[in-house]
């Protein structure tokens, strides 16, 4: 297939292909995360963009900002042996691993507490309903 011949895309076959809105995409293209051929006020996405488009929502699911995936797209640019890339992409899977275990920890302090307040007050509902009835 030459490159006049490769699959394009439409802005909304993109945003139903991966249930998003076209706005978002604009918003990714506006970031530089996209960068879609025009023919006139048309936006013509490649299989690049679409693959990108893939990733950038790979990432959000991940909890990677765009930014670290702006990163990531540049390193691949330059260096297309990925070894840049993957060393920065396991880098940056170990600052998400130590958030999300911080994150944990606090989910677990925040659930022992919300557990001691829940038991005081249902102890203080039932001193309550005893001293009434007494």
């Amino acid at each position: 297939m030459t490159q006049k011949e490769e699959k394009t895309y439409s802005i909304s076959e993109l945003a139903k292909e991966f249930d998003i809105t076209t706005r978002s995409i604009r918003f990714y293209e506006d970031q530089r995360l996209l960068t879609p051929l025009r023919n006139g006020q048309t936006r013509i996405y490649s299989k690049r963009d679409r693959v990108r488009l893939k990733l950038i929502l790979r990432g959000k699911r991940l909890g990677f900002s765009l930014a670290e995936t702006g990163q990531l797209f540049e390193l691949y640019d330059a260096d297309k042996s990925s070894v840049t890339q993957l060393n920065t992409m396991l880098k940056l899977i170990e600052q998400k691993k130590s958030e999300l275990h911080q994150q944990l920890d606090d989910i677990k302090v925040v659930l022992m507490e919300l557990v001691t307040v829940e038991k005081r007050c249902r102890d203080t509902l039932a001193d309550a309903k005893q001293s009434k009835t007494a």
